[in-house]
Protein backbone atom coordinates (compact mmCIF):
# COMPACT_ATOMS: atom_id res chain seq x y z
CA UNK A 1 0.00 0.00 0.00
CA UNK A 2 1.55 3.34 -1.01
CA UNK A 3 1.36 6.53 1.09
CA UNK A 4 -1.74 7.89 -0.72
CA UNK A 5 -3.59 4.63 -0.18
CA UNK A 6 -2.65 4.70 3.51
CA UNK A 7 -4.05 8.22 3.83
CA UNK A 8 -7.23 7.19 2.04
CA UNK A 9 -7.63 4.07 4.17
CA UNK A 10 -7.08 6.09 7.34
CA UNK A 11 -9.49 8.83 6.25
CA UNK A 12 -12.15 6.26 5.45
CA UNK A 13 -11.64 4.58 8.81
CA UNK A 14 -10.84 1.15 7.38
CA UNK A 15 -7.68 0.88 9.43
CA UNK A 16 -9.22 2.11 12.69
CA UNK A 17 -7.54 4.29 15.32
CA UNK A 18 -5.53 1.43 16.80
CA UNK A 19 -3.94 0.70 13.41
CA UNK A 20 -2.67 4.24 12.89
CA UNK A 21 0.94 3.85 13.89
CA UNK A 22 2.65 5.78 11.12
CA UNK A 23 5.22 8.50 11.57
CA UNK A 24 2.56 11.24 11.54
CA UNK A 25 1.28 10.17 14.96
CA UNK A 26 4.73 10.14 16.56
CA UNK A 27 5.67 13.44 14.94
CA UNK A 28 2.39 14.99 16.12
CA UNK A 29 2.97 13.72 19.65
CA UNK A 30 6.52 15.09 19.64
CA UNK A 31 5.17 18.47 18.56
CA UNK A 32 2.46 18.51 21.25
CA UNK A 33 5.07 17.61 23.87
CA UNK A 34 6.86 20.88 23.00
CA UNK A 35 3.90 23.31 23.12
CA UNK A 36 4.89 26.55 24.81
CA UNK A 37 1.62 27.70 26.37
CA UNK A 38 -0.22 27.30 29.66
CA UNK A 39 -3.35 26.55 27.63
CA UNK A 40 -4.53 26.69 24.04
CA UNK A 41 -7.86 26.39 22.31
CA UNK A 42 -8.46 23.07 20.62
CA UNK A 43 -8.54 24.98 17.30
CA UNK A 44 -5.02 26.36 17.93
CA UNK A 45 -3.74 22.87 18.74
CA UNK A 46 -5.33 21.44 15.61
CA UNK A 47 -3.71 24.27 13.60
CA UNK A 48 -0.34 22.98 14.80
CA UNK A 49 -1.22 19.33 14.20
CA UNK A 50 -2.19 20.22 10.63
CA UNK A 51 1.50 20.87 9.96
CA UNK A 52 1.86 17.09 10.38
CA UNK A 53 -1.43 15.85 8.91
CA UNK A 54 -4.81 17.08 7.75
CA UNK A 55 -6.34 13.61 8.08
CA UNK A 56 -9.06 13.92 10.77
CA UNK A 57 -8.61 10.32 11.91
CA UNK A 58 -4.88 10.81 12.45
CA UNK A 59 -5.51 14.16 14.16
CA UNK A 60 -7.95 12.49 16.57
CA UNK A 61 -5.44 9.70 17.21
CA UNK A 62 -2.69 12.24 17.97
CA UNK A 63 -4.94 14.09 20.44
CA UNK A 64 -6.14 10.88 22.09
CA UNK A 65 -2.62 9.46 22.39
CA UNK A 66 -1.27 12.75 23.73
CA UNK A 67 -3.90 12.68 26.47
CA UNK A 68 -3.30 8.99 27.24
CA UNK A 69 0.47 9.57 27.47
CA UNK A 70 0.01 12.54 29.79
CA UNK A 71 1.32 15.13 27.34
CA UNK A 72 -1.86 17.22 27.44
CA UNK A 73 -5.12 17.60 29.33
CA UNK A 74 -8.30 18.43 27.43
CA UNK A 75 -11.29 20.12 28.99
CA UNK A 76 -14.22 21.80 27.24
CA UNK A 77 -12.29 22.89 24.11
CA UNK A 78 -9.17 23.92 26.04
CA UNK A 79 -5.87 22.01 25.84
CA UNK A 80 -3.31 22.30 28.62
CA UNK A 81 0.20 21.03 27.78
CA UNK A 82 1.80 19.10 30.64
CA UNK A 83 5.40 19.11 29.40
CA UNK A 84 7.78 22.01 29.85
CA UNK A 85 10.16 20.94 27.08
CA UNK A 86 10.01 23.85 24.69
CA UNK A 87 11.56 24.17 21.24
CA UNK A 88 14.91 25.94 21.47
CA UNK A 89 15.64 28.01 18.38
CA UNK A 90 19.37 27.57 18.98
CA UNK A 91 19.26 23.78 19.28
CA UNK A 92 16.01 22.51 17.77
CA UNK A 93 15.44 24.69 14.70
CA UNK A 94 17.44 23.99 11.55
CA UNK A 95 17.67 26.52 8.72
CA UNK A 96 18.06 25.32 5.13
CA UNK A 97 18.37 27.26 1.90
CA UNK A 98 16.47 25.98 -1.12
CA UNK A 99 13.10 26.00 -2.84
CA UNK A 100 10.45 25.14 -0.22
CA UNK A 101 6.73 25.51 0.46
CA UNK A 102 5.68 26.37 4.02
CA UNK A 103 3.88 23.44 5.70
CA UNK A 104 1.59 25.83 7.55
CA UNK A 105 0.60 28.59 5.10
CA UNK A 106 1.71 27.27 1.71
CA UNK A 107 3.95 30.24 0.85
CA UNK A 108 7.02 29.74 -1.31
CA UNK A 109 10.27 29.96 0.63
CA UNK A 110 13.94 30.30 -0.20
CA UNK A 111 14.85 29.76 3.47
CA UNK A 112 13.09 26.95 5.29
CA UNK A 113 12.98 26.49 9.05
CA UNK A 114 12.65 22.92 10.31
CA UNK A 115 11.95 21.73 13.86
CA UNK A 116 14.24 18.85 14.80
CA UNK A 117 12.12 16.59 17.02
CA UNK A 118 12.99 13.13 18.35
CA UNK A 119 10.37 11.63 16.03
CA UNK A 120 11.79 13.42 12.98
CA UNK A 121 12.05 16.74 11.26
CA UNK A 122 8.96 18.94 10.88
CA UNK A 123 8.84 21.66 8.26
CA UNK A 124 9.66 23.61 6.28
CA UNK A 125 8.16 26.77 7.72
CA UNK A 126 8.65 30.43 6.93
CA UNK A 127 10.03 32.86 9.49
CA UNK A 128 6.62 33.90 10.87
CA UNK A 129 5.04 30.42 10.72
CA UNK A 130 7.91 28.82 12.67
CA UNK A 131 7.16 31.31 15.48
CA UNK A 132 3.45 30.48 15.38
CA UNK A 133 4.00 26.71 15.37
CA UNK A 134 6.44 26.90 18.27
CA UNK A 135 4.23 29.31 20.23
CA UNK A 136 6.50 32.33 20.08
CA UNK A 137 3.88 34.47 18.38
Amino acid sequence: MDRDEEHTADAEGRNGDAAITDDRVELGLALLARLEHESLSLAAVIDRIETVTTDPTVTRTILDQAELRGLIERDDGIVRPKSRQYVSFDQDVITKEGDFTCKRCGSGLSTGYFIDLEAGELGPFGSSCIRKVTGRE
